[in-house]
């Protein structure tokens, strides 16, 4: 059984906060290392007991999941920090060991297996239970929202995409994600993901039909009245479904560096 170990970090793009998950037991394991907040480290103190931390297992590299390990790494000496291999791992001051798709980590009473579940980030993983049919799924999945692609950034909607049904192949009976509350209902939560996205290709190409566009200009077509601070995430958003609309032959950038593109 996890127990929840809230980030304290709410913000516009991490809701209520972060998620972490404690599995307790014969081998106490951390999933996501948070930011370090001292709030975050007081509950899992709270929760380990006399207990030590054996090992942080990280979703993926960015901020709000792995800037806590430094702090993480100061408290409990003796923990190991575990994640997909990634170029910008260098910048949290700890000793990662790499994961692989398919290892199986031992966490709590049982084992986690690695599922690396690319799109959101490069380097993103999920860890699935086995046993009790539980995924950990970071970013892959989160109740009440999309997932940002963040496409100058490593993202790939087309990787997502991919990871998506892998998750829904493998059908978990519940998720508990980086954000937000337990999901329940796994397949039609990534059923409505892809119909989102589909609908977000049309509107892509509706805003491309009356003629070449920056990717700007389809954001300012796209998403009529969005809320200044979210402008930036929806420029990746929509940069990743044009890069996946480029690969599949509907769309092109024109030449020139004048960023602009047209309908194929």
């Amino acid at each position: 059984m996890s127990v929840l170990i809230p980030g304290f970090n709410p913000g516009v793009f991490t809701g209520e906060g972060n998620n972490t998950w404690l599995l307790p037991g014969r081998e106490p394991v951390l999933i996501d290392a948070a930011t370090g907040g001292e709030r975050h480290l007081a509950r899992l103190r709270e929760a380990l007991g006399a207990a030590p931390l054996a090992q942080v297992l990280v979703t993926h590299g960015h901020p709000d999941h792995a800037s806590g390990a430094p702090a993480l790494a100061a408290a409990w000496p003796g923990a190991a920090f575990s994640k997909m291999p990634d170029p910008g791992d260098d910048r949290y001051a700890v000793a990662w060991r790499p994961l692989a798709d398919g290892d199986l980590v031992p966490a709590g009473d049982g084992a986690l297996r690695v599922l690396h579940t690319p799109g959101h980030a490069r380097d993103h993983a999920c860890f699935f239970d086995e046993g009790a049919d539980t995924l950990y799924s970071g970013d892959l999945l989160v109740s009440g929202g999309s997932v940002v692609i963040p496409a100058s950034a490593g993202g790939s909607l087309g990787d997502y995409l991919a990871s998506l049904a892998r998750i829904r192949a493998l059908g978990p009976a519940r998720v508990l994600p980086g954000h937000g509350p337990e999901i329940r209902d796994v397949v039609g939560l990534i059923d409505h993901y892809v119909a989102h996205r589909s609908r977000r290709d049309e509107q892509i190409l509706g805003a491309l039909a009356a003629g070449p566009a920056t990717r700007e200009a389809v954001v300012a077509t796209v998403y009529v009245g969005l809320e200044e601070g979210l402008v930036r995430a929806a420029g990746e958003s929509v940069l990743a479904h044009l890069v996946k609309l480029e690969a599949e032959g509907r769309v092109r950038r024109l030449p020139g560096g004048g960023a602009e593109w047209e309908a194929a």
